[in-house]
């Protein structure tokens, strides 16, 4: 009898084992083999990696109010502002493991960086997401509507965290948007990280754009600005370029390893978008990136870009932040006319690099800047913004 029961002990003892045996061969075998035949519903995860005032803010909107998405804007301002005497190169694994616990839909992480009593309305531009105003986080917003940030700043703040998770884990989609990252090698484990389904929206903007609009709201910039410069001094005067240099050389050196010899991990996963092109061709170019991350279009998302894209707005130092009805395309050449040519040639001095490979055309004396019928973006069939191995000389200057 006694020998009956120890038979039986081992017997299943050694189940279990071939069960675990077989899970741990499994989970090997999906490592080596992720695309071989397995169907997968796992999560798609997205990072919309731009820089200040690039159009982020709208183009994260037209994921943020997809019903599959659940969006996050700019998780790493946490990061930045809680270790704010820092620079960018010392933050940057940290701003990594923020984001992989998101990606997760693991919101501890946050407790970090929080105040001690905290909830929803704790998060940075919370209303900014859709999920965020929908069930399960909150009842204000029925799924596939469209959420109103300003009701949603009045119904759902009070929400805790575990709201938040709850609704995460409810979207078939994962996007963060993200201005801080400043290269793509602090995030090659998350790309590794068999678990998750990474994919790189980069968004860029003509520099002389991005300069004009950042005086618009320059003192919304201060602390971000000692950041990038690791905390550097420097005359005021000339902070600004120095700082659009670094952005400019961090678009060269994000599009430089995602295009050129690249490691595998990254074929398919990285798309360049350039700000100007979404404002000429609006459902065209958010299509393209909807498909990239395998988002379906609809009639109503169709409907609500080209009303955002063709508004009268110009945009103002009030709506630096807020997402309103422009034409989008006065928009993004708005800076020909109101920027002073002398800070034009000192940006194309600094950015000469990155607009030549991102395809700005410069201009060479005041008369030329403001002849708005002479177009200054080259056309992307020389720039085929996709996985294509080149060999080309890298440089660490502009």
């Amino acid at each position: 009898m006694v020998r009956s029961r120890v038979n039986l002990s081992t017997m299943v003892f050694l189940l279990i084992l071939h069960g675990a045996a077989v899970v741990l061969f499994f989970n090997w075998y999906i490592r080596l083999n992720p695309c071989d035949g397995i169907p997968s519903n796992r999560k798609i995860h997205v990072v919309l990696l731009s820089s200040w005032r690039s159009g982020s803010s709208f183009v994260g909107q037209v994921f943020s109010q997809h019903p599959s998405v659940f969006y996050l804007m700019e998780p790493a301002w946490h990061v930045w502002t809680k270790l704010r005497n820092s620079g960018a190169q010392t933050l940057r694994m940290a701003v990594r493991d923020l984001m992989r616990s998101v990606f997760h839909c693991d919101f501890s992480v946050t407790d970090a960086y929080l105040p001690e009593h905290h909830n929803m309305s704790s998060l940075f531009m919370w209303s900014h997401s859709r999920a965020l105003c929908s069930p399960p986080a909150c009842s204000l917003t029925p799924r596939g509507y469209f959420s109103n940030q300003t009701q949603c700043l009045q119904t759902c703040g009070e929400v805790g965290l575990q709201g938040v998770q709850e609704a995460c884990f409810s979207y078939s989609h994962v996007v963060l948007k993200s201005v801080r990252i400043f290269e793509l090698e602090s995030l090659y484990p998350l790309f590794e990280d068999p678990s998750l389904d990474l994919r790189i929206i980069h968004l860029v903007r003509d520099p002389r754009a991005v300069v004009r609009s950042r005086e618009q709201s320059a003192k919304a910039f201060v602390g971000d600005n000692a950041v990038v410069l690791e905390q550097k001094s420097m005359p005021p005067a000339e902070i600004q370029y120095q700082v659009i240099q670094e952005i400019c050389r961090s678009h060269v050196r994000i599009s430089e390893r995602a295009l050129q010899n690249p490691p595998s991990f990254l074929k398919g996963r990285y798309k360049m978008v350039r700000y100007e092109d979404v404002a000429r061709n609006p459902l065209e170019e958010i299509s393209a990136m909807y498909d990239f991350v395998d988002l379906d279009m609809t009639n109503q998302l169709e409907e609500w870009i080209y009303k955002l894209t063709h508004g009268k707005g110009k945009g103002s130092l009030k709506e630096a932040f807020k997402i309103t009805s422009r034409n989008a395309a006065d928009v993004s050449q708005a800076w020909r006319t109101t920027l002073p040519h002398n800070k034009v040639k000192r940006i194309q001095e600094v950015c000469k690099r990155a607009m030549s490979l991102l395809g700005y055309t410069t201009v060479n004396s005041d008369k030329e800047q403001k002849r708005l019928d002479t177009d200054l973006l080259v056309p992307r069939e020389p720039y085929q913004f996709s996985w294509l191995p080149q060999k080309t000389e890298h440089s660490s200057n502009n």
